[in-house]
């Protein structure tokens, strides 16, 4: 039960009333194509999503605002501010499976649109969030995220590292543990093998193959990063001389 309590949107899967183009880019990506055919389950607390580049991440990320009715840009689901409309038709052709029950709070931080969720909310009459284009932007996207992120909830963030520095990350990681105690369920699509590190999450990770489970050391950016860092010279000689690493 105290599971079910943490856990505001069981599955995802496809809409069967919805018409879905599978020759559409965002259907061809392998990870997204099995979602379309077989859903997706979203496990209680916080689930990292990760993979290379066009693997699939945000379009996930804004699909899952999209069918929750959150704005694609960033926001709760009142925000009505929008700059110019990229993401995939993806959210239109899913459905969610939602827990029963209690009241869900909401909100999607995503670094690449900050800025324009800023301009929205400092436009706002009487708004609290007046202040937010004052601070550098890792600082307002912490001080966002502590007035929009609490209590039992689904929340989203797209590459939240984006902007903030080391110390900074490990503040967001203390947060996400935060909200995970306070029963939130949180996806945070992600580069950074310093959050994916948070114990006890889970991390899905999105490629060729489609989306498996993964442990922290079974990743390929962890798996990277600490080489680089073993052997910086390594992979700069490769990457500079096109031949391969020194000791590889």
């Amino acid at each position: 039960m105290g599971r079910e309590a943490g856990r505001p949107i069981r599955r995802i899967e496809a809409d069967p009333g919805a018409e879905i183009d599978r020759d559409a880019w965002w259907a061809q990506i392998p990870a997204i194509s099995a979602i379309l055919d077989h859903g997706l389950n979203l496990p209680a607390g916080v689930t990292f999503v990760v993979g290379e580049n066009g693997s699939g991440k945000s379009t996930l990320i804004e699909a899952l605002a999209a069918v929750h009715g959150l704005n694609p840009e960033g926001g709760s689901r009142s925000a009505r501010h929008s700059t110019r409309a990229t993401e995939s038709a993806l959210g239109s052709a899913l459905r969610v499976i939602r827990t029963p029950g209690r009241m869900v709070n909401s909100y999607f931080l995503r670094a690449e649109t900050m800025h324009g969720l800023y301009t929205y909310l400092e436009g706002l009459s009487g708004g609290p969030d007046a202040d937010l284009h004052e601070r550098s932007h890792g600082e307002g996207f912490l001080e966002l995220l502590d007035r929009k992120f609490h209590g039992y909830g689904f929340y989203l963030m797209d590459e939240p590292e984006a902007p903030l520095s080391f110390t900074s990350t490990l503040g967001l990681l203390s947060r996400l543990d935060t909200l995970r105690a306070d029963g939130a369920q949180v996806v945070v699509a992600t580069h950074s093998p310093l959050l994916t590190a948070l114990p006890g999450a889970t991390i899905l990770e999105l490629s060729g193959q489609g989306i498996r489970k993964v442990t922290w050391d079974e990743l390929e950016i962890v798996v990277h990063w600490k080489r680089f860092l073993d052997r910086p010279e390594g992979y700069l000689h490769a990457l500079f001389t096109g031949t391969p690493p020194l000791g590889g």
